[in-house]
């Protein structure tokens, strides 16, 4: 089927769409006082953007505030790993090269790895890395398309295929479907992006297999770049970002589908081809991307990066929705837990500036600092803020991503590559714990109807010739 054909099966006359669109908005749109009178927590959280308890976990926390005196009061953000505080376990670390690895370790089995337990544990992910020829070309190769994240689900709804008990829901038949996505995440990811350039943009295809024996980062950047090579420090730093991003609490998006997709009895390609649909979106893992294309926006309309009061001109413009996509949104600003601080975000920020050194780009780096020092202002001035304002993972990861020279098709893709740990200890959780379908309620706000025959019928908005 070519395109020619393609366009007459999908097109349809612009004013029936148009009609149709109208008929959408008017039949959707629910008044929000409703909401109020109600008392629905939309987003599953309340005015003060505390989430809805929906489910208990031992996984991780996520903490921004602190009750003092019987009062929540904000505090620096902190994020536990099954009881560890990550910025503790990154400051600990002592030159090791498996830290990704490590940590998904204990996400999955609740204590951290002695040497000879790590050492088995890589062992294992590296036997289950490979990908066969035929899949890679069959698969990956057949029907690309520029997001990579629908390439990830492409590739692993159809491993559901090449299991020989798929819809086996035991803990251990999920434990080692789990190993084998999160140890084939990063070829799937790799593969699809050079399988897309090479069709699309008559990139030069080559798919270099990962080594054994290197880490998750390493193997990586190896294999997203033409010569394979990369600095210790890249690697270390890229180490770094997949731990950060490798949990965040039950209660994110992504982990959260996780939770809900496994509590139906559903198979494990499934739910985490549901947790990529979930992180895709530019409201959760796509929001790095959403910074970048901002920080190009400021970059192009700020002639003098340095000048602290251009910058903030020009954020205020941002703020007032009259520059960038005009949705008043200061990307990467902001998070539905942490108040004075995300603990990732701190942690970025310090490894963004020791890249931009190494990479000759620290004005970038400082009109990053910039523009997070000016916009807290500036929003809060702007709107009615219940709590502090926080620069959040997404506002330097990207920059980070950037200097380590990854194509931004590959940004949010890095993040599933490394969230995965956690989705499969979220639904490994479910599966233990057998608890009941999640099914939360909705109330009706509509109107009950007597049922029309279709030649009682009267044409009204919609007409079609």
């Amino acid at each position: 089927m070519n395109n020619e054909d393609m366009m007459k099966i999908t097109s349809l006359d612009p004013e029936h769409l148009n009609q149709l669109v109208a008929q959408t908005m008017k039949i959707n749109k629910i008044d929000p006082n409703l909401y109020v009178e109600y008392d629905v927590k939309r987003g599953l959280r309340d005015m003060n953007g505390n989430g809805v308890l929906a489910g208990l976990t031992e996984i991780s926390d996520v903490c921004g505030t602190e009750s003092i005196d019987g009062k929540k009061m904000p505090v620096d953000g902190k994020l536990y790993y099954q009881g560890y505080e990550v910025s503790d376990i990154i400051k600990n670390f002592k030159g090791e090269r498996f830290r990704f690895e490590e940590v998904t370790y204990l996400l999955l089995f609740g204590e951290l790895p002695s040497q000879q337990q790590l050492d088995g544990f890589v062992r294992i992910l590296g036997d289950l890395q490979e990908l066969s020829g035929s899949f890679v070309s069959d698969v990956i190769m057949k029907g690309t398309n520029k997001s990579i994240m629908n390439s990830l689900m492409k590739s692993i709804l159809t491993l559901y295929s090449y299991d020989e008990a798929p819809d086996d829901v035991s803990v251990p038949n999920v434990l080692r479907q789990s190993l084998q996505l999160i140890a084939k995440m990063p070829l799937l990811a790799a593969y699809g992006f050079h399988s897309y350039r090479h069709i699309h943009h008559d990139d030069t295809l080559f798919i270099r297999t990962p080594q054994k024996g290197l880490s998750t980062a390493e193997n990586i950047l190896r294999m997203i770049r033409e010569d394979g090579q990369y600095t210790p420090l890249e690697a270390d730093v890229l180490d770094t970002c997949l731990v950060l991003h490798a949990e965040h609490g039950g209660g994110n998006n992504s982990s959260f589908t996780a939770h809900v997709v496994s509590s139906s009895g559903t198979d494990t390609y499934s739910a985490i081809a549901a947790s990529i649909a979930s992180l895709k979106g530019p409201k959760h893992g796509g929001a790095n991307l959403k910074v970048q294309h901002m920080f190009a926006d400021i970059k192009e309309n700020v002639k003098n990066w340095e000048d602290r009061d251009e910058v903030r001109n020009y954020i205020q413009k941002i703020v007032n929705k009259e520059a960038f996509d005009k949705t008043g949104l200061v990307y990467g600003m902001g998070h539905a837990v942490y108040t004075l601080s995300d603990p990732r975000g701190v942690i970025l920020k310090e490894y963004a500036e020791k890249l931009a050194k190494e990479k000759g780009r620290e004005n970038e780096f400082t009109l990053y600092n910039t523009v997070e020092e000016e916009s807290k202002a500036l929003i809060a001035a702007k709107h009615t803020m219940f709590k502090p304002l926080c620069a959040n993972v997404d506002f330097y990861s990207g920059l980070i991503y950037s200097m380590l020279g990854i194509p931004e098709e590959l940004y949010t893709p890095l993040f599933a590559i490394s969230r995965i740990s956690g989705w499969c200890a979220h639904r490994l959780e479910e599966i233990v714990n057998a608890g009941k379908i999640i099914r939360p309620a909705y109330r009706y706000v509509g109107h009950h109807r007597e049922y029309t025959p279709i030649d009682e019928r009267k044409t009204k908005d919609i007409k079609f010739d």
